[in-house]
Formats: C-alpha cells, sequence, structure tokens
C-alpha cells in the first residue's frame, strides 16, 4: 500500500484576476447610487465585493425595488462588545415584596402540604 503525501499548490494570480472586473449591470439612479439586480449581483458578488471595498456603496434591487444595501464597513460603526447581563440587571429598580422562600412557604401552607 503506497501513501501519498499531501503537497500544497499555490495558485499563481494573473493579472486579469487582480484588474477591477466589469460590472455592466449597475445603474447609477439619482437618491439612491449604484444599483444592480439581484441575480446580477449573485452572479457577480465577487467583484461588488471589490468595489464596496474600494469605498462605492452599491444597492441591491429586486422588480425594480431597492431591496439591500452593500456598504464598505468602518471602523466608527463597530458594533458594541456584548458585556453580559450583569450591568443591565444592576440598572434595574429593585422591585419591593416578600423573598421568594416566603411566597413558596406560604403558598405550601395554603395547600395543606
Amino acid at each position: 500500500m503506497t501513501v501519498r503525501k499531501h503537497t500544497r499548490t499555490k495558485w499563481r494570480i494573473s493579472g486579469k484576476a487582480t484588474a477591477p472586473a466589469e460590472l455592466k449591470e449597475t445603474v447609477a439612479l439619482p437618491g439612491i447610487g449604484l444599483t444592480i439586480p439581484v441575480r446580477a449581483a449573485k452572479a457577480k458578488l465577487s467583484a461588488l465585493l471589490e468595489l464596496v471595498a474600494q469605498g462605492q456603496q452599491v444597492t441591491i434591487t429586486s422588480d425594480g425595488s431597492p431591496k439591500a444595501v452593500l456598504s464598505p464597513v468602518t471602523a466608527g460603526l463597530a458594533r458594541k462588545p456584548w458585556a453580559g447581563m450583569g450591568e443591565f440587571l444592576r440598572r434595574q429598580p429593585v422591585h419591593g415584596g416578600p423573598p421568594a422562600e416566603e411566597v413558596v412557604r406560604q403558598d405550601r401552607d395554603g395547600r395543606g402540604w
């Protein structure tokens, strides 16, 4: 039995692959900006992402109406890190009333247990 050794192949990147792709399906609409139909967006997603990475905002349309917007990521719009529920719970008002043990005891006593 012969065991094959797996080797990684590095593929050469051609000049065409790094050149900006043509998006003939895009249309610039007033008030909306650069738009592309959803079918063309699915077919040309890589080219769209390259365009967005360069700073362009692209609106995806379906049946002629805008459905989604692809926009570049900016550092200022990062999500807040999850801090857990502790701080949220500490900010909640304290509700008065008997402790849970007393409520359970009263319930048990009321049922005759």
